[in-house]
């Protein structure tokens, strides 16, 4: 059984790295989650073991580093076998491969974002990605008809399906 989960702030200095994460971050990937840090605040804590050993959020704790941060939220896994720590360092990155992108969708939240005078470069595509995207909305197969535009209710946050 999983408990319930808690955030809590620890020290930065605390966290222990785990050594074999296979998984790798790019300088110019640090820059960017430091960067969503910053615009979004925290939104994952990093996932930590009962002795303060990170079993996710290697990123984020290279990005609270370089921004000279004190502390950070994490959520102590206490629970979880050392096996099941060890894969999980691997499956929490992996899993996320598998996911896509409904790229319609994507470049029609990017261009109206665009439009809305945000910066686009926070989202984590980079100029030549989102060139191509916002590019890519205004030709081809990929026109919206006016069922696909929300609705003046719905302008804030367009509705969310699961």
């Amino acid at each position: 059984m999983t408990p319930n989960l808690q955030i809590e702030y620890r020290p930065i200095d605390a966290l222990l790295p785990y050594a074999r994460n296979p998984r790798t971050h790019s300088p110019a990937q640090i820059a960017k989650i430091a960067a969503s840090i910053v615009e979004f605040g925290w939104t994952q804590p990093i996932l930590v073991d009962g002795d303060s050993g990170i079993i996710a959020g290697h990123g984020r704790l290279a990005a609270a580093r370089k921004l000279e941060l004190v502390e950070v939220p994490v959520i102590e896994l206490g629970h979880l076998s050392l096996a099941q720590k060890r894969a999980y360092v691997i499956a929490d990155n992996r899993l996320a491969l598998d996911a896509g992108w409904d790229d319609e969708l994507l470049s029609l939240e990017l261009s109206e974002l665009s439009e809305a005078g945000y910066d686009l470069q926070l989202t984590g595509f980079d100029d030549d990605e989102l060139a191509k995207m916002l590019a890519d909305l205004g030709h081809g197969d990929a026109q919206t008809s006016d069922e696909d535009v929300p609705g003046e209710e719905d302008e804030d946050f367009p509705e969310r399906t699961a």
